[in-house]
């Protein structure tokens, strides 16, 4: 039997992931409460493969039985019963967009402020998350990209290090990321801007692309930037690092900062241990040809 424990942040995704898994065969049950567990284990167990994938939804509104959580892991490892456990993480700022979005109230914030409600929540849930086999941040993940990351999991049984890097290309004028994690600049190169037949066209296009890589600066740059993001990940992965976003940016983000973030995304899609995504945040902004 495949048993796998969904469990993380409200507002994270499990609910999502549940049903993705569901869509990939395994019979899963949301909110089952934690006396019962290991009971409904043992039913598994004893019905001779009828259902040999199996999810289990565990969150915050297991109230205290939470806290004997530990107590049926334990009981289960002494008892042979093989599971793993997926962490579905966001950040706190995302988390309290997701509830304003949909309205609802977080279910330990009570008449509170929410985001007291989260930081409670994440201390009751941290011995888990440190238990956890696959932990997915899901605050820069589109839901196509969630359904990836859970294939390569649990349908491909790739290598899965829990770090997800977005390359995100974005204009200083319009303000640093917020979320970033390193920033690049790289103004210093050619800029197209100037050009009137390239002024309107973006750093996806190859004449654009040709123009910020020529006379070799762009080329160095990137290739010293590569050799250093080879270094840096693995050790990230070590640290227990799940969300890395990589900001290059230029003036306005249209030309160089997106040519340069293509082609580091190109470079990074060898590394087959981390998930990948490009984001081009400012690349349709000031898109309007002068009259």
């Amino acid at each position: 039997m495949e048993l796998v424990i969904v469990t993380g942040m409200s507002g994270a995704g499990k609910t999502v992931a549940l049903k993705m898994m569901e869509d990939m065969g395994y019979y899963c049950v949301d909110n089952l409460p934690i006396p019962l567990m290991e009971k409904f284990a043992q039913l598994i167990l004893n019905s001779h493969g009828q259902q040999n994938r199996v999810a289990l939804g565990i969150d915050i509104r297991s109230g205290e039985d939470l806290s004997v959580m530990g107590e049926v892991l334990d009981s289960w490892k002494k008892t042979g019963v093989s599971y793993r456990i997926l962490f579905l993480e966001a950040g706190d700022q995302t988390l309290i967009k997701r509830y304003k979005e949909t309205r609802r109230s977080h279910p330990l914030s009570g008449s509170g402020r929410l985001d007291q409600g989260i930081a409670r929540e994440r201390g009751k849930l941290e011995f888990l998350k440190q238990k956890a086999d696959f932990i997915i941040d899901t605050s820069q993940l589109l839901t196509r990209e969630l359904r990836q990351e859970l294939d390569q999991i649990f349908e491909k049984n790739g290598s899965f290090s829990n770090l997800f890097i977005t390359v995100l290309s974005f204009g200083f004028k319009y303000g640093i990321p917020p979320d970033a994690d390193l920033v690049f600049d790289v103004r210093f190169l050619p800029n197209p801007y100037y050009e009137e037949e390239l002024r309107f066209r973006t750093g996806e296009e190859k004449e654009v692309q040709d123009y910020v890589m020529k006379g070799g600066t762009g080329e160095e740059f990137l290739k010293k930037l590569t050799d250093m993001l080879e270094f840096l990940i693995p050790n990230y992965v070590l640290e227990g690092k799940n969300q890395l976003v990589i900001a290059v940016g230029c003036t306005g983000g249209r030309h160089r900062s997106v040519t340069i973030a293509d082609s580091l995304y190109r470079r990074l899609r060898d590394v087959r241990e981390v998930g990948l995504r490009i984001d081009h945040r400012d690349i349709d902004k000031d898109n309007k040809r002068k009259k």
